[in-house]
């Protein structure tokens, strides 16, 4: 019995032992710096970062500032520049402006717009659908309307409108890009909010040639290249019959939307464009050549 006793102790202090110089070998000391900049972050681990979590992007933004003394191209979409200038302090570094973004639903296929051609009977989630078939309305582009992008929202600033049946984004939108991935369709995408929330964009991706593209939705772009045309800054090109507005080089002049002969060019929170004078009635006019002829010199002929 006593001989028992004595072995178990002597194996638990020789692997005690082992286990003490093991932890000494492998022991990982950590940065704090990795806990302050993970406490200046907003805790919502949505990901869209580009990391699983805070601390995974608060250990990124360390090692990246450790290798190249500089956080350039990590970013927050929640908590945007003012967190990413405290993240900065932290580490020492200068402060880098980022554009805020706001997710973008490139897609104007409502049920006005594209009718509804069947009904759909099926698990109620868009990547179910889009994998079943084309959609109500006939378009294998446009969106199914069936909410993957609110469920995936964990901010509450998505919503499907009863109207339209189309998703609508709200101002609580961080363009954690949440959405973007969810959506199976592509439609929605990230774009800079813009001067005073001024957004010009082509709201459609159907690839299509013109004539399908207009049988299903009435509003489809059908690459007609007008806008390109008109566009004096490149920012608009055409690919597989679709217009791109790249909003880099957008300096929303809104030359482009005018020409667009399907309305397929969104213009969002820009003042009502002020029409031009129509020409002066007939009566007016005549008044006004009455009143020149009588200014008119006799001898000269000219306008006193």
């Amino acid at each position: 019995m006593i001989f028992a006793v004595v072995s178990l102790s002597a194996i638990g202090l020789i692997s005690a032992v082992v286990l003490y110089f093991i932890a000494q070998k492998f022991k990982v000391i950590e940065d704090p710096r990795i806990g302050e900049v993970e406490e200046n972050l907003p805790a919502a681990n949505c990901g869209g970062c580009g990391y699983a979590g805070c601390r995974n992007f608060a250990e990124a933004l360390v090692r990246k500032a450790d290798d190249v003394k500089s956080i350039e191209g990590l970013n927050c979409p929640v908590g945007g520049s003012e967190v990413m200038k405290k993240v900065a302090s932290v580490l020492g570094l200068e402060p880098t402006e980022t554009e805020p973004m706001i997710a973008v639903v490139r897609c104007n296929g409502s049920h006005a717009n594209a009718p509804s051609k069947v009904r759909y009977d099926g698990p109620a989630t868009c990547a179910f659908a889009h994998n079943l078939y084309a959609g109500t309305s006939g378009c294998a582009f446009g969106c199914l309307g069936l909410g993957d992008c609110v469920t995936a929202c964990i901010f509450d600033a998505t919503s499907i409108d009863d109207e339209t049946g189309l998703p609508v984004v709200n101002d609580k939108c961080t363009a954690c890009g949440a959405c973007v991935k969810a959506c199976p369709r592509n439609i929605i995408e990230l774009r800079a909010k813009g001067k005073k929330d001024r957004r010009i964009y082509v709201c459609c991706v159907n690839k299509e040639k013109g004539g399908p593209a207009k049988k299903n939705c009435a509003v489809a772009c059908i690459g007609c290249g007008k806008c390109v045309e008109e566009c004096a800054f490149e920012a608009i090109t055409l690919e597989n019959n679709l217009a791109y507005i790249n909003f880099e080089k957008c300096k929303l002049c809104r030359k482009c939307a005018p020409v667009c002969p399907t309305e397929a060019i969104f213009e969002l929170n820009f003042p009502l464009k002020k029409e031009k004078d129509a020409e002066a009635p007939a009566d007016k006019q005549q008044a006004g050549k009455a009143v020149l002829q009588a200014e008119k010199s006799p001898d000269e002929g000219t306008v006193n």
